[in-house]
């Protein structure tokens, strides 16, 4: 199916950015606000502890399951927010790497924060996001 979502890229900011700056989703859209999701197994155990790109791989894929499990899927999503327990600029891009790599050519507006603690126990990284799909 073809996502409703239309990615917005600006000529007046700067091309730096591995992202679009804005996207629109039309008000026929269903949206679905995601829950972050964690570098957790199905038991609920954290994985790849210790490992920035290892735990974002593992919130991608249990991003993908909740969007699946919504009706939608990665290049639904009109907005993501990527957290990292650093204060380390190469922790924030390591996870990045990951999160980008995962989108593909669907470039979502996005938001990579550093931030103290995350919820779990050696939790690095989690991910936001927003979708948008047709009725």
């Amino acid at each position: 199916m073809t996502s409703v979502v239309q990615l917005i890229r600006s000529d007046s900011l700067s091309t730096v950015a591995e992202y679009a700056y804005a996207a629109t989703a039309p008000a026929s859209a269903r949206l679905v606000f995601l829950a972050g999701a964690c570098p957790l197994d199905e038991h609920g155990t954290t994985v790849a502890v210790g490992d920035v790109r290892g735990q974002a791989a593992r919130c991608v894929e249990n991003l993908r399951v909740a969007l699946a499990d919504a009706g939608a899927a990665l290049d639904d999503l009109v907005q993501t927010r990527v957290l990292v327990a650093s204060s380390h600029q190469a922790d924030l891009v390591a996870a990045w790497e990951v999160v980008r790599t995962a989108m593909g050519d669907h470039d979502v507006p996005s938001t990579l924060l550093g931030v103290t603690v995350l919820g779990y126990d050696d939790q690095l990284v989690e991910i936001e996001g927003i979708a948008a799909v047709a009725e």
